[in-house]
Order: C-alpha cells, then sequence, then structure tokens
C-alpha cells in the first residue's frame, strides 16, 4: 500500500475531537511512511448531540446522536474513516460500518474540577455537582447523598468556564480528555478507579470505516493497539448484553495482565442508592464472552424488577 492517498477524516469539532484526531493523525503518518499530514483532509461534522445542549443523553435518544452525522457522512463517501472517543460509540453500528482500531488506552480514570474545594470530601453539604452523566451522578450520590447533581453539557473547556460563571461547586470529567487538550492543572482530584469506576471504553480512541474499503481497512490495521482492542471488546459485550442504550448507570473497566483480563462491571440505581458489581478473570481469547458472561451476572444480581425500572427505553 504504498502510493500515494488523499484521506477525508471525520470527526466532531469540539477541540478535544479535533486533538484525538491529530493523534490518530500522527499514528498513521509514523507507520505509513509514505503518508503525511499533506495527505490528511479533516472534516469537522457537527452531530444532533453537539446541537442539544439543555439536556442530558438519556432525554433525547443517547449516546447514538455523537455519531449519526458522522456514521452518513461514512457511509455516502464523504470521508474514509472517521475518529471517535470510544465511550461514545452505540454497541450496535450501523450496517457497512466497522470499529476497525483502536489506539492506546490513555488514563481511563475521572478527575474532580472545582474552583474551591480540593477534593469530593471537601464539598459541602448540598453542594452543586455538575455533569450530564447518570454513572457519574450516581456514583458520585452513592459515596454522598447529601450532595446535589444538576446537568452541565458543553466540551471539556465549556464546563471548566461553567463553573466561574454558574452556580456549580464541581464538575467531573474524563481525565484523559484533560491529558489531550493539556488541561490537567484543573484536576483538583483524581479519583481511584476503586471509587469511581470510569465509563465503559473511556480514555479510547475509536476509528471507524466503511466495511468494504479494504484499502482503508489495511492502512488503519497498522495503527491497531491490541491490548486496548481486546479490553474494547470486553467492555462493549457488557454494555451490549446489558443494553447499551438503557438508563441504568453503567461503569466498567478491563485490564490486561499477562494473557489474562480482569474485568469490573458496576450498575447503579440513578439515586446511587443501589449498586452491583461483578468482577471476572479469564483468557484474552475469551474477552468478549467475559464480558458478555458478567452482563449476564450482574443482572441476574440486580435482579427483574430493577432492570425492568432502569433499563426500559
Amino acid at each position: 500500500m504504498n502510493e500515494t492517498l488523499s484521506l477525508k477524516i471525520g470527526t466532531r469539532g469540539s477541540p478535544l475531537a479535533l486533538k484525538q484526531t491529530q493523534i490518530a493523525i500522527e499514528a498513521i503518518c509514523s507507520t505509513a511512511l509514505h503518508l503525511n499530514h499533506t495527505n490528511c483532509e479533516v472534516i469537522p461534522i457537527k452531530t444532533s448531540g453537539d446541537r442539544i445542549q439543555d439536556k442530558t443523553l438519556s432525554e433525547f435518544g443517547g449516546k447514538g446522536l455523537f455519531t449519526k452525522e458522522i456514521d452518513d457522512a461514512l457511509l455516502s463517501g464523504a470521508v474514509d474513516f472517521a475518529v471517535h472517543s470510544l465511550k461514545d460509540l452505540p454497541t450496535n453500528l450501523p450496517d457497512g460500518i466497522e470499529l476497525v482500531a483502536c489506539l492506546e488506552r490513555e488514563d481511563a480514570r475521572d478527575a474532580l474540577i472545582s474552583v474551591d474545594y480540593n477534593n469530593i470530601d471537601e464539598l459541602p453539604i448540598g453542594a452543586i455537582v455538575g455533569t450530564a452523566s447518570l454513572r457519574r451522578g450516581a456514583q458520585i450520590l452513592h459515596h454522598r447523598p447529601d450532595i446535589t447533581i444538576k446537568p452541565i453539557r458543553g466540551n471539556v473547556e465549556t464546563r471548566i468556564r461553567k463553573l466561574s460563571d454558574e452556580d456549580f461547586d464541581a464538575t467531573i470529567l474524563a481525565y484523559a480528555g484533560l491529558i489531550r487538550n493539556a488541561l490537567t492543572e484543573h484536576a483538583k482530584q483524581v479519583f481511584d478507579i476503586d471509587y469511581m469506576l470510569p465509563a465503559l471504553c473511556q480514555g479510547i480512541i475509536a476509528i471507524t470505516c466503511r466495511r468494504d474499503d479494504n484499502k482503508i481497512k489495511e492502512l488503519l490495521s497498522t495503527i491497531n493497539h491490541e491490548q486496548s482492542y481486546v479490553c474494547a471488546l470486553c467492555e462493549r459485550a457488557f454494555l451490549k448484553e446489558i443494553d447499551g442504550s438503557c438508563k441504568t448507570p453503567i461503569a466498567g473497566l478491563a485490564r490486561i495482565e499477562g494473557n489474562q483480563i480482569n474485568f469490573t462491571g458496576e450498575i447503579y440505581s440513578i439515586d446511587g442508592s443501589k449498586k452491583f458489581s461483578v468482577k471476572k478473570t479469564g483468557n484474552l481469547s475469551d474477552a468478549e464472552a467475559i464480558g458478555s458472561k458478567s452482563a449476564t451476572e450482574i443482572k441476574q444480581l440486580a435482579g427483574a424488577e430493577f432492570m425492568v425500572q432502569f433499563c426500559t427505553r
């Protein structure tokens, strides 16, 4: 694959999305030496999720609204491949689109951002924490039921600014996004995994392309980080089996040690009062099965009443 290519790359237009796309381009140019940045045209695409800023994802259709317009551009041939935050990518992709590569995972943890407080324990009773994530809200309430959760939307920079401009004592953001945007100085506390298990696939940059585009698939295969990809398979299998569009706060993380994969998954009630956890270990070759079995087990632990209450679309 040595001929000159002109690549059109679809992505959301936020600073973080554009930064992640540049990371992907750097990876491609470092492995495909016949390519350079002049071969790569970034095409920012405004998605439905970007347009709607006054509601939580669960209120207006879920994470698929961050990908629909990008998928349409991919299927029409307007772009050759697309760069996503994998946690925003639905488990069921449109016909003709395939997840072909994952870049090496960045730090998957969450971080507390605040102007006046250094950690979650310093927040006063009744403090207002801004987040549009059901997971983060439930996890905070699980530890601090006295805190008030208030929706906050916008890109990383917007949410940091809103801490000063609006009535928020703190917000919570993915630490990976702060690292990639060189904004880690705003992180007052990076949560331990045991305190706040991250969103499934948090910290992973994903690349999708048309399933029948073998030339692009061959190119992208050169930048796939196998361990991150295997962890993604496990975590997405867990999410898919539970139902990635449901309104349950869901968290999970797969980690590799040698030839073994260790997975932890959690689901919560929205108010954080109920929490169910599962842990499984197995061979790397069984990553997807481990994710699926973990989901089956946690649904049994939670019980049918809980799943009907929180997992009905």
